[in-house]
């Protein structure tokens, strides 16, 4: 404690010695401040003063400071909401665009709209309600797209379906015309072009040439009006719309695929014909329209679209079409009986091909079809022809043809290619060995060839194969149609002798024309007859033929005749004597044979020779049937005198020569059987009665007969008889001379 008083004592010693060096200098100070204190309030009246001075004329400021701060406050916060409204204007605006293009139905700007919202100017606005709104909305407008793009095309199918057959129509028409069009240029400049059937496509031509085949087909045309292509009839842009809109969406194939399936069904409704097709062209050329149409929108959609339908596709459905087509053209063209109608389809099957062919899709199945076609077609001319032939045959007189003068001469000539030069060289009035229908049916079998030339017509064939098919129809007709008109005509009862003659005449005459037929098939094809491959005409098979049942049929009626005349014999197997002349049936019937082998001096030496042999040979045997009849119980001498009467009647006849050329006896050789039964002779042959019905020839018979030598008196009255028969005969004949 001690030592702590003395150092407490010590530091106030220290203490005391700075206070007291510090002293004068805290006096100064405060006399200094002191001084100061005056000037201190005075100053601090100055600055209070000034103080509120300033504070008066800092309120203002202050306001202004403040209104300057809310303005700026208001200035941030429009940048601000002029920053935002500059990234939400767009996405509005796109939303407004697209409202508007939904409006007005451009879907596929649509959704190219909406892809940009999405992609684009949604994410930059995302943290907005309307944005949320506008994002679920999106999903639902394309749906909408998609309905009312599927609606779109479902009419577009309905309106291809209903337009069909006017854009095949306008597309076959277009063909047509193109072909022709082609045939008259290559005829006009000798050269052959190339033929493009593409509606749409057009042609590198000589604008002079165009120009004025341009005009030509104008004034032919006879409706005047533009051809029109798929696109000008149809508006297509459905199709369009609803695939790009579903190929934006992600769903091209399931599109592809609908669309693909409605056409199958809408092909098979086109390919599906009407039962009464068949009945009219018109029938026929709607279904042809209405498949061309349907193809030709296939493949505009080929070219216009990438992966909507492929070549494989439209080539598919084309077999397929066509193995229909060839069906239902096969079963409804086997109803038309009617050539013209056969003629028409035809056309309209070229026409068809030669359109398809022109889109690139393949027709050799329908050029093969056209000639099953072919076949009909010539059966309905056969069927035609053999009415019209019947026809010329009923018609004719079978009589020749009378010409007074000249001019009737070349007229016929002018018809049927008739040469004799025997004939030239007589005098007017004459008659021509043929009867009418000769020149008639050359005339018709002609108009046949041009009717079976039309079918051939625009069928893609060679010449040669022309010239073929022509000569094959026309041998049809002779060897078919014709040959079983004079068949026909021929057996019919109503023709006699005469006209079996005449036909004759005609057949012979129509078989040496069948050359100048040939002829006539070369220069319409223009294929020489000298060809290896060409055909011949049957004419001369079908000719000789109907001359040989003409000549069976003469043979046949004149035994007939004679029949007749046979069946009025009355003979009188008991008679006492005879009547010391020929019977009169027998007369007749000579008398018959005379006129009627008269008549056969225009026949082959051949036919007419073997018809009078014929008849000779027939009368003989019939005479004879009578004689060895089963009912004849006994006979007569008179009426064995009247019966050797007869035999020598025939005799004489036989004699005669009725038909030149028969060397010596041969004619009478046909009577030789009777001559067995004559008598008046020591070496004549007798007959036995036959008790049990009959006569025959016999070891006894000269006892029988034996009388008949002894009675002179009946020998000379047999010798008279035969000698005024005779003299009748020789003075009969020099009349007829």
């Amino acid at each position: 404690m001690e030592k702590l008083d003395a150092c407490i004592r010590n530091h106030d010693r220290e203490i005391e010695k700075m206070c007291n060096f510090h002293h004068q200098g805290f006096v100064d100070a405060i006399t200094e401040l002191l001084k100061v204190r005056a000037d201190a309030e005075k100053l601090k009246v100055q600055v209070t003063d000034t103080n509120r001075r300033l504070q008066d004329a800092g309120k203002e400021v202050i306001a202004q400071t403040e209104e300057i701060i809310r303005c700026r406050v208001q200035q941030r916060n429009i940048t601000t909401v002029v920053e935002k409204l500059q990234l939400c204007l767009p996405v509005l605006e796109m939303y407004s665009k697209l409202k508007e293009q939904m409006k007005v139905k451009r879907y596929y700007s649509a959704l190219k709209t909406m892809e940009q919202l999405e992609n684009l100017y949604l994410p930059r606005v995302s943290q907005y309600r309307f944005c949320q709104i506008m994002i679920e909305n999106l999903p639902k407008l394309r749906e909408e797209i998609k309905e009312i793009s599927m609606s779109d095309l479902k009419d577009f199918l309905e309106s291809i379906r209903k337009h069909s057959d006017r854009i095949g129509e306008t597309a076959m028409k277009q063909a047509q015309q193109e072909k022709t069009f082609s045939t008259t240029l290559q005829k006009h400049n000798n050269v052959n072009y190339g033929r493009n059937m593409h509606l749409g496509r057009s042609k590198i031509l000589d604008s002079k040439n165009e120009m004025t085949l341009k005009r030509t087909f104008e004034e032919d045309d006879d409706h005047d009006e533009e051809v029109l292509t798929a696109q000008d009839l149809v508006d297509f842009s459905p199709v369009y719309r609803c695939l790009h809109i579903y190929s934006v969406l992600g769903d091209g194939e399931i599109f592809e695929n609908y669309y693909r399936k409605q056409r199958r069904k809408q092909a098979r409704l086109v390919l599906q014909p009407q039962s009464s097709m068949h009945e009219t062209v018109e029938g026929y050329r709607r279904y042809f329209s209405q498949i061309v149409g349907f193809f030709v929108v296939e493949d505009h959609i080929l070219h216009v679209t990438q992966g909507l339908v492929t070549r494989t596709y439209t080539d598919e459905l084309w077999n397929m079409a066509l193995s229909k087509i060839i069906a239902v053209l096969r079963t409804h063209s086997s109803y038309c009986n009617d050539p013209d109608l056969v003629l028409e389809l035809k056309n309209l099957i070229v026409v068809f091909a030669d359109t398809l062919q022109g889109y690139g899709f393949p027709v050799n199945r329908l050029f093969d079809l056209l000639f099953e076609i072919r076949d009909q077609y010539n059966e309905t001319l056969l069927k035609k022809w053999s009415g019209l032939f019947r026809d010329i045959f009923e018609a004719d007189n079978y009589s020749p043809i009378p010409v007074a003068n000249e001019e009737e001469y070349k007229i016929v000539i002018s018809k049927f290619p008739f040469q004799d030069s025997e004939l030239d060289k007589q005098s007017f009035p004459k008659k021509l060995p043929m009867s009418q229908s000769v020149p008639q049916i050359y005339i018709q079998v002609k108009e046949f060839i041009y009717a079976s030339l039309k079918f051939s017509e625009s069928l893609h064939r060679s010449s040669t194969e022309i010239d073929d098919m022509l000569r094959k129809s026309t041998n049809l007709l002779l060897t078919r149609t014709l040959s079983s008109c004079l068949q026909n005509l021929i057996k019919k009862p109503h023709i006699g002798l005469t006209e079996l003659v005449q036909i004759i005449i005609n057949t012979t005459h129509l078989e040496l024309a069948c050359k100048y037929l040939e002829d006539f098939i070369s220069n319409i094809t223009n294929i020489s007859q000298v060809t290896v491959h060409t055909a011949r005409l049957y004419g001369l098979s079908t000719f000789k033929d109907a001359r040989h049942a003409a000549e069976g049929e003469i043979y046949t009626k004149l035994n007939q005749k004679i029949d007749e005349f046979i069946q009025i014999a009355d003979y009188d197997w008991t008679m006492s004597e005879s009547d010391g002349r020929a019977s009169g049936y027998l007369m007749d019937l000579i008398n018959f044979l005379r006129s009627t082998f008269q008549v056969f001096t225009h026949l082959p030496g051949k036919v007419a020779q073997t018809a009078c042999m014929s008849a000779c040979q027939h009368l003989s045997t019939s005479l004879m049937q009578m004689l060895l009849d089963t009912e004849l119980k006994q006979i007569s001498m008179g009426a064995i005198q009247q019966f050797n009467l007869d035999v020598i009647q025939c005799e004489l006849f036989a004699s005669s020569e009725p038909v030149p050329g028969f060397q010596g006896d041969t004619l009478q050789l046909a009577f030789i059987d009777l001559r067995q039964f004559s008598v008046g002779a020591p070496s004549s042959t007798g007959l036995l009665l036959n008790p049990v019905g009959g006569m025959r020839a016999s070891s006894k018979k000269n006892n029988i007969f034996a009388q008949f030598r002894k009675n002179d008196r009946d020998k000379q009255k047999l010798i008279e008889t035969v000698v005024k028969q005779l003299r009748s005969l020789v003075n009969g004949m020099s009349q007829h001379t």
